[in-house]
């Protein structure tokens, strides 16, 4: 059975065409190694999909990039799954990955790069300093202790691009409702930042 099909009987609505398409590349990567997801590697994959995309897109701050690195990222966990400990934090473990293999990226872009004014090299993205990874992880750790309503409804506005029309249809309840969650959740992201050193805010 395929990933997507697991996400419909979990009660969820259709994936989106880019976490579809996510999905898609993934089962074909699996088959080409002749590999099978066991059902609860698959199902944990699936739920954590959503919050991997959005922290991507936090790390390349490019969609298209932060896809690729998305795919990448479960691939490399499908590869490693024997190490990973049941019971221990599934999304902490693929964040690793997904962060490792984004500044293994940006290295590798460093090295590949023969520009003798520097030029070319001033457009490569940054590898995050101690302030910037620290502000990602907090941001992360904090929609991950958002009630379910609020961080389905933040991540489909914010990361997914929905519309709250849309999110609404998906989640099943009113436009009304959606944007309420969606303003409380981002209010709580705010206040929670008010506490950090300025520029750990800014970067956060």
């Amino acid at each position: 059975m395929a990933l997507r099909d697991y996400f419909d009987l979990a009660g969820q609505a259709p994936l989106p065409g880019r976490l579809a398409e996510l999905l898609q590349q993934f089962e074909a990567a699996l088959a080409v190694h002749g590999g099978q997801v066991e059902a609860i590697f698959r199902d944990d994959l699936v739920k954590a999909l959503p919050m991997l995309r959005t922290f991507a897109i936090s790390l390349t701050a490019n969609p298209t990039r932060a896809d690729d690195l998305v795919q990448e990222t479960m691939v490399k966990a499908w590869a490693n799954r024997e190490r990973f400990t049941p019971g221990t934090n599934f999304t902490a473990w693929l964040f690793t990955i997904l962060r490792n293999q984004f500044y293994t990226e940006v290295r590798k872009g460093r090295r590949e790069v023969e520009d003798a004014d520097g030029v070319h090299a001033g457009t490569l993205t940054a590898h995050p300093d101690q302030e910037h990874a620290a502000g990602l992880r907090m941001v992360m750790n904090l929609i991950g202790t958002l009630p379910l309503p609020q961080r389905q409804a933040l991540l489909l506005v914010g990361a997914e691009g929905f519309t709250y029309e849309e999110a609404a249809e998906r989640l099943g309840c009113q436009v009304g409702t959606v944007k309420s969650r969606v303003s409380r959740a981002r209010a709580f992201l705010i206040d929670s930042f008010e506490g950090l050193p300025d520029g750990l805010a800014a970067r956060a």
